[in-house]
C-alpha cells in the first residue's frame, strides 16, 4: 500500500450479486476498466480490461471471474497496480455492465449485487447499486494521475443504459 501523499499503489474491484432464481438464466455481471491517454483522457480508450483480456502490460488482471453469481461474498475481482502503470496513461474508468443475453436486466433486478473498491484493506467506496437501479452498466470509480504523477481515487458511481460492449466504448466520456 502506498504512504500518505504518494498515491494510489495496489487496488482492488471486488463484485458481488445472487444467482438467478431456479429455473431463469443465469445473470452475468463484468467488471471492466477503459485506459485512457495523458493527451486524450476524455476521448476513446486505448485499451479495455475484461474477463477476457488483461492489460498489454500486465498492470490491470482479472483475478476472479463468475458468469453466475455463484460462490460466497465477491465473485469476481479486478487489480489494478498504479505504481506500475506507464507515464503514457492519465486516467483509467472502472465500471460494471450486466450481460443482456437473455433479455434486458436492470440493476434493480439483481439480487445483492454491490461493489467494493480498495487499497489493501483500506475501503475507498462501497455501493449496492441502488442509485443506478434502473440502469444496465455503471460506472464505479475514476482514477486519475495529478501533476506529480501520483494517481488518485474519485467515486464515480453513474447509470448507462448500454449492453457491455457499447458501455466500454462509452464509459469515459465527460457525460455528467
Amino acid at each position: 500500500m502506498s504512504g500518505v501523499g504518494d498515491g494510489l499503489g495496489k487496488v482492488e474491484v471486488k463484485l458481488r450479486w445472487d444467482p438467478s432464481p431456479y429455473g431463469e438464466p443465469p445473470r452475468h455481471l463484468d467488471i471492466i476498466a477503459a485506459t485512457y491517454s495523458v493527451d486524450d483522457p476524455h476521448g476513446r480508450p486505448v485499451y479495455v480490461v475484461h474477463h477476457d483480456s488483461r492489460s498489454p502490460d500486465g498492470t490491470i488482471n482479472m483475478t476472479r471471474h463468475s458468469e453466475t453469481g455463484m460462490g460466497y461474498g465477491f465473485v469476481e475481482a479486478m487489480v489494478l497496480e498504479f505504481d506500475r502503470v506507464s507515464s503514457a496513461y492519465g486516467r483509467v474508468v472502472v465500471g460494471v455492465g450486466i450481460h443482456q443475453d437473455s433479455g434486458p436486466r436492470t440493476f434493480g433486478e439483481i439480487a445483492n449485487a454491490g461493489v467494493v473498491v480498495l487499497e489493501g484493506y483500506r475501503p475507498l467506496l462501497a455501493d449496492d447499486f441502488t442509485t443506478v437501479a434502473d440502469a444496465t452498466a455503471a460506472t464505479v470509480a475514476e482514477f486519475t494521475r495529478d501533476e506529480s504523477g501520483a494517481w488518485r481515487f474519485r467515486g464515480m458511481v453513474r447509470g448507462y443504459d448500454s449492453d457491455p460492449v457499447l458501455f466500454a466504448a462509452e464509459m469515459g466520456s465527460s457525460r455528467q
